[in-house]
């Protein structure tokens, strides 16, 4: 675990997304089944990742303009605020999320180095 309660962090931001969510269905009488919820909740991450690209200028044929940081760090909070949604209606915890990103890194570390098992990645 890092020393620096990053982790603790993550716990954090999934409780308060839990706390966030469970009033959003009781103040919306929201009840849709686990399938639909999944769903939309990619929905909006992908809407989101969408806003991202805006923001980052993505469209060669215009005239670039600088980036607007606030704006674009604004979309990156949604997008997060969605991912830990879907992960939430995916049963996953802080925890499941921090052990599969360190397991998935180091796989991809592996990758890159030409000493994983999976092949077409020897460099």
């Amino acid at each position: 675990m890092p020393s620096d309660g990053s982790l603790d962090r993550l716990g954090e931001v999934f409780a308060r997304q839990r706390r966030f969510q469970d009033e959003l269905v009781r103040r919306r009488e929201l009840h849709f089944d686990e399938r639909t919820w999944m769903e939309k909740q990619a929905l909006a991450l992908m809407v989101e990742l969408g806003e991202v690209l805006d923001e980052a200028g993505y469209k060669w044929w215009k005239n670039p303009e600088p980036v607007n940081r606030a704006a674009l760090h604004e979309e990156l909070v949604d997008v997060f605020h969605f991912f830990v949604a879907l992960c939430l209606a995916a049963d996953m915890s802080a925890d499941d999320l921090y052990a599969g990103y360190l397991a998935k890194n180091a796989e991809n570390q592996r990758r890159q180095d030409g000493t994983s098992d999976r092949p077409g990645y020897q460099a």
